[in-house]
């Protein structure tokens, strides 16, 4: 009998099961802890994502956010700039969110457009709020710390009825941020900076952010459990970029909300 696992066959060869007699019980168990003993197949061997390809993808996304980020910051790029990494994420983030083959040379190039966003817009935050975005990033780890905490412990999952909530909420909130968006543009005044409202509705969108890193969670996790091709992970990693910078993003204006100022 042929088998696809090569202890059997080795064991078996193509005698059938009646050469099980023949065979020593020494080389059984010697063929068995080979295979016990032999070191797990990595990505590479079986061409599936796992979840350190993930971990790998998220931090090369991230570092080139990071890495164009500082660079805006360092060489004081003016706002005109700031439309251009607006803009940029905006038509990469929808494509790479809605296309269905996997595009990593699109992932890391809607990755330099928010670092060229992020850059700007913290670089101007921090002029008037010293140590702002200090306090951003410690809260955006935290955050996702916290969730990542919630998510493995089993506090919270990725449900159906979450996330049919999850992207209700989402979506209204959306819908709100681009009404604000559109009454600046035309001279009105931005719904985050009324008095009671404003502090709410960011909180709101810090809330969200976070709340959706638990599906990106459970997207890379049931990835891995399918057993999805490798590039996937590109995927995975290009949503979780996504939401900490949605989420980063969210904190930023929270704090300078408090702080006493508005977007």
């Amino acid at each position: 009998m042929n088998s696809s696992n090569p202890i059997l066959n080795r064991a078996y060869g193509k005698r059938g099961y009646a050469a099980m007699e023949s065979i020593p019980q020494t080389r059984v168990e010697d063929n068995l802890e080979e295979a016990f003993n032999a070191p797990a197949a990595s990505s590479l061997r079986t061409g599936r994502m796992t979840m350190d390809d993930v971990v790998t993808r998220t931090g090369i996304l991230l570092g080139i956010a990071v890495t164009v980020g500082a660079a805006s910051w360092y060489l004081n790029l003016p706002s005109s700039f700031l439309f251009i990494g607006l803009v940029g994420g905006l038509i990469t983030g929808l494509i790479g969110a809605f296309s269905k083959t996997v595009r990593p040379a699109l992932y890391m190039t809607y990755a330099a457009f928010q670092g060229l966003l992020m850059g700007i817009l913290s670089r101007t935050f921090e002029l008037f709020y010293p140590g702002i975005v200090q306090q951003a990033v410690v809260a955006t780890v935290a955050a996702f710390v916290g969730m990542l905490f919630l998510y493995k412990s089993g506090r919270l999952r990725a449900t159906p009825k979450f996330t049919k909530v999850l992207i209700g909420a989402t979506l209204g909130y959306l819908v709100l941020a681009m009404g604000s968006l559109i009454s600046v543009l035309l001279g009105g005044g931005s719904l985050y900076s009324l008095s009671i409202f404003g502090p709410m509705l960011a909180m709101a969108g810090v809330a969200l952010a976070s709340f959706f890193l638990i599906l990106d969670f459970d997207q890379a996790e049931q990835g891995v459990r399918m057993g999805l091709p490798q590039e996937e992970s590109w995927r995975a990693g290009f949503g979780l970029v996504m939401t900490v910078i949605w989420l980063y993003l969210e904190i930023l204006r929270l704090l300078a909300i408090l702080r006493g100022g508005n977007d």
